[in-house]
């Protein structure tokens, strides 16, 4: 069963509707119709929603509670969801419906664009890659949707990387097949405080997160083949954080040109620890950021996650 759950996008209550044009912004390269390829991928990739000049273009998540739905990075925060998951409420997610895709693509059809590029979170995870490929089916221009097989800063280093070969003019086939490549070499681990939010995504038994609450130790979970699956156990959050710390190191040193993640859910001085702890072992840079909210909901609150991916000796 996917992790997360396809509802229908609810509509969205007493909000404006957003201008499909918007004034030139800072950063922007000269007139809007200069760039022939254009790179989407969607809010789980933890990109700002409408990143000025040649950057990714960005569709929301949506979260959802009894009250209300809500545009994930627009209407709600990973810090708003902590607080609800606190709290005990029930929330869940949704994807971008196909008319959410079907209106950047238009919206960059507008603008000059010959062909997109539309780079998503694993198809295994979510069905929002079928809802770009539903809207790519109709768009004004050729557009190519790819499942990048992970999700979080993987899927982010892959679509800025993406949008770097597309501001250099690069064709589309070449744009997708850099964000393939920077997406397949990506490694990613996190460790969650409990199972529980995996398990009420349908994604673990019953009887496998009572096991880690039971024992108390903490899961360690891993993106292989486009899933999140369980990669081992370790008694205490100490013990995690080495664990997060070595494979850090691992995928660094393999690497020949890293860029690192680290990321938490309601966890930042932990985070901040941890990526501290990184930079002084392997001396890379790394960015620091909420996970998701979207993701936050099915991991939970306390999650640390480490992600690394290769940008390799790529030239455009």
């Amino acid at each position: 069963m996917p992790l997360f759950r396809r509802h229908p996008e609810p509509r969205a209550r007493n909000r404006p509707p957003r201008a499909r044009n918007r004034p030139p912004r800072a950063g922007d390269r000269g007139p809007r119709a200069e760039q022939a390829v254009r790179v989407v991928t969607d809010s789980t990739s933890g990109l700002p929603l409408d990143a000025p000049g040649s950057g990714p273009r960005v569709v929301p998540l949506r979260v959802v509670t009894e009250q209300d739905s809500y545009d994930e990075s627009v209407d709600v925060t990973a810090a708003d969801v902590v607080r609800w998951l606190d709290a005990g409420t029930r929330v869940t997610t949704s994807q971008p419906s196909p008319e959410r895709f079907a209106s950047q693509y238009r919206d960059l059809a507008d603008e000059g664009a010959h062909a997109i590029v539309s780079l998503h979170l694993s198809g295994e995870l979510s069905g929002t890659v079928g809802a770009a490929g539903a809207a790519a089916a109709r768009s004004p221009l050729a557009v190519q949707v790819v499942d990048s097989r992970t999700v979080g800063p993987g899927l982010g280093f892959a679509a800025r990387a993406a949008a770097e070969c597309a501001a250099a003019g690069c064709d589309a086939a070449h744009v997708a097949a850099r964000a393939r490549a920077v997406a397949d070499s990506s490694t990613s681990v996190f460790m969650v405080d409990t199972l529980e939010h995996l398990r009420r995504g349908g994604r673990l038994s019953g009887p496998a997160a009572a096991l880690g609450t039971v024992l108390g130790v903490r899961p360690i979970l891993t993106m292989r083949d486009g899933r999140i699956e369980l990669a081992q156990r370790v008694r205490t959050r100490a013990a995690g954080m080495e664990r997060l710390l070595d494979v850090a190191g691992e995928s660094i040193a393999a690497a020949t040109r890293p860029v690192v993640g680290v990321q938490h859910f309601g966890a930042p001085e932990r985070a901040g620890t941890l990526a501290g702890r990184v930079r002084t072992r392997t001396r890379a840079e790394v960015e620091v950021s909420d996970i998701s909210a979207v993701i936050g909901v099915h991991v939970g609150p306390g999650t640390l996650a480490v992600v690394v991916a290769d940008l390799g000796d790529h030239a455009h």
